[in-house]
């Protein structure tokens, strides 16, 4: 099983793909091509999507079943002893949490239209 995940990419590259795969969803193609075509149809991916971004999953002989390749893709596969995981990178900074404002003390402005209409 072949799972290709667009986003952003050009509507030429999505009906290219519908020739070998079902699009099950926008952006998203399902289907079962030999492992020579997975392989050019990664190639298309990689060569028309441009400023988009893929990804790629297909089922494989090892410990968890699949295996997936990413194009632009801010989250990153990394290899943990034989597993392959997904590296978020860090968003700003690490430090301790910006200081905020503490909540207001004392009754709300609707609360005090309440009070005072009856």
């Amino acid at each position: 099983m072949t799972v290709i995940v667009l986003s952003n990419c050009p509507v030429g590259l999505r009906g290219f793909l519908t020739r070998w795969l079902l699009e099950v969803s926008p952006g998203v193609f399902v289907g079962s091509p030999s492992a020579r075509i997975r392989s050019a149809l990664w190639a298309a991916v990689d060569e028309y999507a441009h400023e988009g971004r893929a990804l790629l999953t297909y089922t494989t002989d090892t410990e968890q079943g699949y295996t997936f390749e990413t194009r632009d893709h801010h989250w990153q596969p990394e290899d943990h002893e034989g597993v392959t995981l997904i590296r978020r990178p860090t968003e700003g900074p690490t430090g301790p949490a910006p200081a905020t404002r503490p909540p207001r003390q004392g009754w709300s402005t609707a609360a005090k239209r309440r009070r005072y209409a009856r």
